[in-house]
């Protein structure tokens, strides 16, 4: 009898204790992560509502650039960063976005090292997880937008640029994404190169005048005194709208120190990391199967941290940041400010080309694309020839998203810190777009679609509310 009365008592006070524990805990949890060029982010989340409950960063993730034993510590580090110990063993699914990764086929090199490291990091971890996915970077990102579309539209504009159709949450249709020698054209590192050339048309008479050759010259290291607007006054004070644009990668397009992280999240400018099919590129952006390119170079134009971002969409012309607006000449008067023509002497223009060309030729052309933001500075001080860069690669950007016959009222999902909150393309594509009736959802990152892949792989329904 004593027993038994014993035995209640102990379900009793076993029940209290139950009711009493924090809920969150006695979910079952699923991990995202957003494996790129630069770095590993993992988040923890729970599997019923997409809640965040933590995060953890680590190294490089690109599936074909890492060597699959450093990845897999990179993947186990930012895993166990985001999950405490005590919590693992509730984690029923895991679903990560690499760059460098898909699933075109069952024998895609970098899905295959992706599983592979994977796999490896969480046994090592203790986690055994239902469901382990794994998909590419930009197919994590799409399903990162509002409600975790399956299908519809993604356009990655940073250091390079690509277009894909999406259907059943697979990469069904990929346009561009060919790299910066035979694609690309309207990012990164085509903006900064058309900056490049438009310093040396006026510095041989055969363009008009633009502080981009000033600005340029100055990012190169073009001593002051070669420069156009120098004379023998201070750089600040010789450009018209009172100072420089400042080191290139100023306000960046990824985030990180700006497109002259020489972008992206691998440094070299690619989500697909250094990337692409080849080590050189990525399938997204300046890169492609065979570039050097980069969505995020180009992450996003956020400033910073660790944690995950949310989606920012939908983007119009109309509601785009006030950069994107300034670019584009919608938010100022209709005047232009354009430089007067300095008094360049032919000595000073032949040592402005001599100190550029060889600045140029000896980093790796992609690194070119650090001089995106110093357009986008110009643009917004009203240079004419920075304005006519911007617009060209505007409508470049366009040829990619008609190329895929979108549907009207179709969603587009954009990343990259071109088509960001604060990107410099945003008003202007997003004003071409409304011809098509199409508007753009803009997302940091991958994080949150990630999240979202572990939950459907785990079984639940498709998710309807944020997860950051």
């Amino acid at each position: 009898m004593n027993n038994d009365l014993n035995q209640d008592s102990d379900l009793v006070r076993k029940r209290v204790r139950d009711q009493m524990r924090d809920p969150v805990r006695d979910r079952d949890l699923v991990v995202g992560l957003d494996a790129g060029g630069t770095r590993t982010r993992a988040v923890l989340a729970s599997a019923v509502d997409g809640r965040v409950l933590g995060q953890g960063v680590a190294g490089p993730g690109n599936a074909l650039t890492v060597p699959v034993p450093l990845l897999t510590d990179h993947l186990a580090e930012a895993v166990a960063r985001a999950v405490p110990e005590a919590d693992r063993a509730r984690v029923v699914a895991v679903a990560g976005g690499f760059a460098g990764a898909a699933e075109t086929s069952p024998d895609e090199p970098g899905r295959l090292n992706a599983l592979a490291a994977l796999t490896a990091a969480l046994r090592r971890l203790g986690i055994a997880a239902d469901s382990v996915g794994v998909s590419s970077d930009i197919e994590a990102a799409f399903a990162s937008a509002p409600g975790a579309p399956a299908d519809g539209l993604a356009l990655v504009a940073g250091t390079g640029v690509v277009a894909m159709r999406i259907r059943d949450r697979r990469c069904a249709v990929t346009v561009g994404g060919d790299g910066w020698l035979l694609g690309d054209d309207g990012g990164g590192f085509w903006i900064g190169r058309s900056a490049v050339r438009a310093a040396l048309r006026m510095a041989d008479g055969r363009g008009g005048p633009t502080t981009l050759a000033d600005a340029v010259g100055r990012a190169l290291g073009v001593p002051i005194g070669a420069l156009p607007y120098a004379e023998d006054r201070p750089y600040a004070e010789d450009l018209p709208y009172g100072g420089p644009a400042g080191p290139a990668g100023l306000g960046g397009l990824d985030g990180e120190g700006g497109l002259g992280g020489v972008g992206g999240r691998d440094g070299v400018g690619s989500p697909s990391g250094a990337g692409g099919r080849d080590g050189g590129g990525s399938p997204s952006d300046a890169g492609g199967p065979n570039g050097v390119g980069s969505r995020d170079g180009v992450e996003s134009p956020r400033s910073g941290g660790d944690g995950p971002n949310p989606a920012v969409g939908p983007v119009s012309a109309d509601a785009s940041a006030s950069a994107s607006v300034s670019a584009s000449g919608a938010s100022r008067p209709a005047r232009e400010r354009l430089p007067a023509e300095p008094e360049w002497s032919p000595d000073r223009r032949a040592a402005y080309r001599m100190h550029l060309l060889p600045a140029v030729m000896a980093e790796p052309p992609i690194h070119l694309a650090r001089l995106a933001p110093l357009v986008a500075e110009a643009a917004r001080h009203e240079d004419a020839v920075a304005r006519a860069i911007l617009d060209e690669a505007a409508d470049h950007l366009l040829e990619p998203v008609r190329a895929l016959a979108p549907r009207e009222g179709e969603r587009i999902v954009a990343t990259g810190g071109l088509l960001g909150p604060e990107g410099p393309l945003t008003a202007l594509l997003s004003e071409r777009l409304k011809a098509f009736g199409l508007t753009l959802d803009w997302v940091a990152d991958g994080c949150r679609g990630a999240v979202a892949l572990a939950r459907l792989g785990h079984g639940g329904p498709p998710p309807t509310s944020r997860t950051t």
